[in-house]
């Protein structure tokens, strides 16, 4: 095989909203070396993590941790695990992003109800409490910052109406994470899907979620071991 040169970027002042330019303390974090999942070594840094990410969310949950994947790999992770066919799903869309959770839930099958306010705007919570009266959702998924309108939508009423009626409520902070607050616990949501390429100001390719025990419960209850490592125990 020709050796191959080595890989020399040009140096870019990035001004889009991700990804971003990453701080020189990261860069070098990402140059360190490679240790195996099971090392002592990992096992603390993991746990470390885990705890900063409680503290980014805002939550005393016992699940934080980074999926490895980008920011969509996260939402699809969050939503994946919760939603079965059939399942009764509203989306308030108020950006293009609202239209992606629409997307990936009726791709595993869910009965997706929308509501549509003005680009630019945000929805009065009332209005989205009426309509998950109306539909009686199994989960409300919504965006908290808007890319595409640079809007923030207020969560806490929404988040107490979807506990009062024992509906998951399944967040994408992906572009506020880092940049404003996103009180899990106080707002009453059960999961969170962050990015790094926004205002984390870290490269692309994670994409750090919480999620409480409501909805640990449900991803428990449709465990499936895969057949490669599963073991009589797990009824195989």
């Amino acid at each position: 095989m020709p050796v191959r040169k080595e890989l020399c970027l040009p140096q870019r002042t990035i001004m889009t909203p991700g990804p971003v330019e990453a701080d020189p303390r990261v860069l070098r974090a990402m140059g360190a070396p490679i240790i195996g999942q099971f090392d002592p070594a990992f096992t603390d840094i993991m746990n470390e993590t885990m705890q900063m990410l409680r503290e980014l969310f805002e939550t005393e949950n016992r699940w934080a941790y980074p999926i490895d994947g980008t920011s969509r790999a996260g939402i699809e992770a969050v939503l994946a695990s919760v939603i079965e066919p059939g399942d009764s799903v509203l989306v308030p869309i108020y950006g293009r992003f609202g239209y992606l959770l629409t997307e990936i839930a009726e791709r595993y099958g869910a009965d997706v109800h929308t509501m549509e306010c003005e680009w630019g705007t945000v929805f009065r919570p009332e209005d989205i409490i009426s309509e998950m009266k109306k539909v009686h959702p199994k989960i409300v998924a919504m965006v908290h910052g808007e890319t595409s309108t640079g809007r923030i939508h207020p969560l806490k009423e929404i988040g107490e109406a979807c506990r009062a009626q024992n509906a998951l409520f399944i967040v994408d902070a992906v572009a506020t994470i880092g940049g404003c607050a996103v009180k899990t616990d106080e707002w009453k949501i059960d999961a969170v899907i962050g990015g790094t390429q926004k205002c984390l100001s870290v490269p692309s390719g994670m994409a750090p979620i919480t999620y409480n025990d409501r909805t640990a419960k449900v991803i428990a209850a449709r465990k499936k071991v895969e057949r490669g490592i599963a073991t009589e125990a797990d009824g195989v």
